[in-house]
């Protein structure tokens, strides 16, 4: 081969390197444009924040429910609450425990996990907050369809958490509550349902018979109440003053009232809060995928 041919061969040889090179560089560049999200992607600070953000608050929720529900439980007799284990569902302080605890560790995964940017507390963040809807979906589905056996469990608690009014401090202060302040009702059909109690029933050797709590009373304009004027409110003898001293409707109806009369509303927060949990799941998932994108930039280039 002469000194020419070897020149031409060599020149050609360039020629087809550099024509490879070019094409790789194409390709990597219609790479980069087919998939921008691998080679320009970033972290949302907006998405992180707002997350850290919206989850610390409920961390702090969560802790003060928390807190107010274990100095409920510690405050009582704690051999007195093993000893009603049968009954714990009636405890409103385990309720303030258990709603709190939730809350707590949602809020702690979402904050933790949006600030460090651990896709672990994230993913853990979405499943629980993801089962937690479910679980409110199921029930209003199957509450809708067992209306009736709703009903009647809610009728159950209602007659046995009567039963246990002067058993337990919190109770009675939550069914005076619901009496007093919210509902205006005494009783779960009608005052009569306190004969069930053992304190307010007519054979009961107490002052309190043939009575009902203080407050199933209706208020009056007088600077210091008569705590006593639910008293022998029951007797035949009080017929013509019972519906003039205190309430008559029972709170199981009433409550239907209530949420007829409030239907709007509830539905209103109720939707509301479908809709953060699912914005919530919907911002942790696109903040995990965005820092899966970054850790597969840096370790593939």
């Amino acid at each position: 081969m002469t000194t020419r041919q070897r020149s031409v061969s060599r020149n050609r040889g360039f020629k087809d390197e550099a024509h490879v090179s070019l094409t790789m560089s194409r390709g990597k560049d219609a790479a980069m444009v087919r998939n921008p999200r691998r080679d320009k992607s970033e972290v949302s600070c907006c998405i992180k924040y707002l997350m850290f953000g919206f989850n610390v608050l409920f961390w702090l929720i969560g802790a003060t429910v928390l807190a107010i529900g274990l100095w409920a439980w510690t405050e009582k007799d704690m051999f007195n609450n093993i000893n009603k284990m049968t009954n714990i569902t009636l405890d409103p302080a385990l309720f303030f425990i258990l709603i709190g605890l939730v809350i707590f560790i949602i809020g702690f995964s979402g904050c933790v996990g949006a600030l460090r940017e651990n896709t672990c507390l994230l993913t853990f963040f979405c499943v629980l907050v993801g089962l937690i809807f479910c679980v409110e979906l199921l029930i209003g589905i199957l509450g809708f369809v067992y209306k009736d056996w709703v009903r009647g469990e809610i009728e159950m608690q209602v007659r046995t958490m009567i039963v246990n009014y002067r058993e337990d401090i919190d109770l009675q202060n939550l069914i005076d509550w619901v009496q007093e302040d919210w509902l205006l009702c005494c009783g779960m059909t009608d005052y009569r349902d306190w004969e069930r109690n053992r304190y307010f029933n007519c054979s009961s050797p107490g002052a309190e018979a043939c009575g009902v709590p203080f407050s199933c009373c209706k208020p009056t304009d007088e600077v210091i109440q008569n705590r006593h004027c639910g008293f022998d409110i029951a007797k035949p003898t009080h017929d013509n003053i019972r519906s003039q001293t205190i309430y008559t409707d029972g709170c199981i109806p009433q409550g239907e009232k209530w949420m007829e009369l409030n239907l709007i509303p509830v539905a209103s927060v109720l939707v509301g809060m479908a809709v953060l949990q699912i914005l919530g799941i919907c911002f942790a998932h696109n903040l995990k995928s965005d820092i899966l994108a970054q850790k597969a930039k840096w370790r593939y280039p």
